[in-house]
């Protein structure tokens, strides 16, 4: 049996990380939790596996998803982990593709734009 792909959402709302932790259950991943850049670099440096994929709000306290990302791209065992940014009031775009991430969505998300893009990219070869 293959091991569940895990993925690991980082954002300050916990009601968004309570609701995309379900789906992502319910859709066979595994899923780790972090409320922000901080406690997600904790996980990563605490975790056997890592994770296939990183979806990144932007704007969080303590630690903003950019400044994660620079850690992410200064850190060898972790760059080469897809990263999926979804954040709202900004321009999405243009700061996913300043950060050369994976892919980008913008909040509120689009369930079946979501797992589309998370199946897409949690299977590219790390």
């Amino acid at each position: 049996m293959q091991p569940l792909q895990t993925l690991l959402v980082v954002d300050d709302d916990l009601d968004i990380r309570d609701a995309l932790q379900d789906v992502f259950e319910l859709e066979g991943y595994a899923v780790l939790l972090a409320a922000d850049g901080l406690e997600a670099l904790t996980q990563l440096r605490q975790v056997e596996s890592m994770p296939d994929l990183i979806l990144l709000d932007l704007m969080m306290p303590r630690m903003d998803g950019f400044a994660f990302h620079e850690a992410l791209r200064h850190d060898t065992s972790f760059d080469r982990i897809p990263v999926l940014v979804a954040s709202a009031g900004l321009d999405v775009k243009g700061a996913a593709e300043g950060l050369g991430v994976a892919g980008w969505l913008r909040k509120p998300l689009d369930l079946r734009e979501l797992l589309n893009a998370v199946k897409r990219l949690s299977q590219l070869p790390n």
